[in-house]
C-alpha cells in the first residue's frame, strides 16, 4: 500500500498544532506547572515544521527544506525540556536555546542543497533519535522517583520512537529513501511517517496520565499524612495496618514532655517547630520499611517491623537521646521538651494491633509517672504485679 507523503506531513502538522494550542489553553488557565507551556511550544513547532515541508514546491527552497527542518528540530528539542520540566530537573534557558542553536546550523551550512534530500532525512532523524532516547531516559528517572506507573508508558514509546529513527537513519544513509523527490514512492517511507502520527497522539496521552498520575498521588500524600510534620495521619496509618499482620512488630507511643506549658511559654510556631524536629530526628534513627505516625497533638506513634522488644528499646533510647541533643541546638527555651516513650512488642502476626497500642500506652504512662524523659517497655508480669 502506497501512502502519500505530503499528506502524511499535513495530518501530522494539523495533529501537532490543534495539540499544542490546547496545551496552551490548559497553562492559561493557570491550574498546572510551567511543563505544559514546553510542550505546547514544542507541539506548535514541531506542526509549522511540518507543514513547511508539506509545502515544498509550493513555497521556496528556504522555507521547506532550511526553515521546515530547523523548525523541527526545535521542536524535537523542546519536547526533551519540557519532560525535564515536567520531571522537576533544572533548566538553563541559555543553554536550551544554545543547544537548539547548535543543532540546527548543519541543516542551512551543510545539508542546505535541495537536492540533499537523503544527508537531511539522515541527520534530522539522528538529532530526532537522541532526543528521543534522552526522553526516555528521563522517563525511567521519572518512574524510579515518584513511582509513576505511566511514566513506564512513556518509555516505551519513546524507545520505539528511538528505534523507528534509527531504521530511517539506516534507510537515509544507504539511499533507501530519499533521493531528489522527498516524496518519493518508498512504501517504508510512507508507514514510518504515518507512525508519526500515532505516536504524537500516544504521548500527549500518556503526558497527560503522567500528569494525572501524580495530581493523584500528591492527593493521596495529603490525605494519608500530617501537612506539619510528614509524618503518616490516623488515616494513613490504618492503610498501612493491614500490610503488618502477617509479621511480627514492635510498636513505640512517644509523648513529648511538657509541650503544652512549651506552647504557653514560647508560642505556637516554637511548638511546631517542636513537632517537626521530633519527626526528622525519629526518621533519622529510624530503619527504611518503619513507619512514623502522628496520633494528634504531641503523640506519635513508631511502629518497628520485625525488631524484638529489646531492639526497640534501644531504637527508643536513640530517638530519645538524638532529639535532647537537638533541642540543645535551639536558641534559649525557659522549657526543655523531652520524650516519654512506651514499647510494646507483639510477636505473633495476627495478633490485635490495637492491642498492642494500649500495652505501648500502658508502658507510655508507666514512664510519666516515674519521672518522664525516660523508655519503658510493656510486660505482663510486671503489670499484673
Amino acid at each position: 500500500m502506497l501512502l502519500d507523503l505530503r499528506t502524511i506531513y499535513f495530518i501530522v502538522a494539523v495533529s501537532c498544532l490543534v495539540l499544542g494550542m490546547l496545551q496552551l489553553a490548559a497553562y492559561a488557565t493557570g491550574r498546572f506547572e510551567r511543563w505544559p507551556l514546553w510542550w505546547a511550544a514544542s507541539n506548535l513547532l514541531v506542526g509549522i515544521g511540518s507543514l513547511f515541508v508539506a509545502l515544498r514546491e509550493f513555497v521556496p527552497s528556504y522555507v521547506s527544506i532550511d526553515a521546515g527542518n530547523v523548525v523541527t528540530i526545535a521542536g524535537y528539542m523542546l519536547m526533551f525540556f519540557a519532560v525535564r520540566v515536567f520531571a522537576g530537573r533544572p533548566i538553563d534557558q541559555r543553554y536550551c536555546w544554545a543547544a537548539i542553536v547548535a543543532a540546527s546550523l548543519p541543516i542551512v551550512l551543510f545539508v542546505g542543497d535541495p537536492s540533499a534530500v537523503s544527508a537531511r532525512l539522515l541527520y534530522v532523524s539522528v538529532i530526532c533519535g537522541l532526543c528521543d532516547l534522552a526522553i526516555a531516559r528521563e522517563a525511567v528517572g521519572l518512574a524510579r522517583r515518584e513511582r509513576l506507573y505511566s511514566a513506564g508508558l512513556l518509555v516505551g514509546l519513546y524507545a520505539t520512537t528511538t528505534a523507528i529513527f534509527a531504521v530511517r537513519s539506516f534507510l537515509a544513509a544507504t539511499g533507501k529513501i530519499g533521493g531528489p523527490d522527498p516524496f518519493g514512492s518508498s512504501p517504508v517511507h510512507g508507514w514510518i511517517a504515518v507512525s508519526a502520527v500515532v505516536f504524537v497522539t500516544l504521548r500527549n496521552m500518556t503526558m497527560v496520565l503522567m500528569a494525572a498520575e501524580r495530581s493523584w498521588n500528591k492527593l493521596m500524600e495529603l490525605a494519608h499524612h500530617d501537612a506539619l510534620t510528614g509524618a503518616l495521619n490516623r488515616g494513613g496509618l490504618a492503610e498501612q495496618i493491614p500490610s503488618l499482620a502477617s509479621q511480627p512488630v514492635s510498636l513505640l507511643v512517644i509523648d513529648i514532655d511538657h509541650f503544652k506549658l512549651l506552647n504557653d511559654r514560647h508560642g505556637h510556631v516554637t511548638g511546631d517547630e517542636i513537632l517537626r524536629l521530633f519527626a526528622d530526628v525519629a526518621r533519622g534513627v529510624m530503619r527504611n520499611g518503619d513507619l512514623l505516625a502522628r496520633q494528634g497533638g504531641d503523640e506519635f506513634l513508631a511502629v518497628l517491623r520485625g525488631a524484638s522488644r529489646d531492639e526497640a528499646v534501644a531504637v527508643a533510647e536513640k530517638i530519645r537521646h538524638a532529639f535532647a541533643m537537638a533541642v540543645m541546638q535551639l536558641p534559649q527555651l525557659t522549657v526543655s521538651p523531652t520524650l516519654s516513650i512506651g514499647v510494646a512488642t507483639r510477636t505473633e502476626g495476627h495478633a490485635d494491633f490495637q492491642r498492642l497500642v494500649q500495652q505501648a500506652d500502658v508502658a507510655l504512662y508507666r514512664s510519666k509517672r516515674e519521672g518522664r524523659d525516660r523508655v519503658e517497655a510493656f510486660s505482663e508480669d510486671r503489670e499484673a504485679a
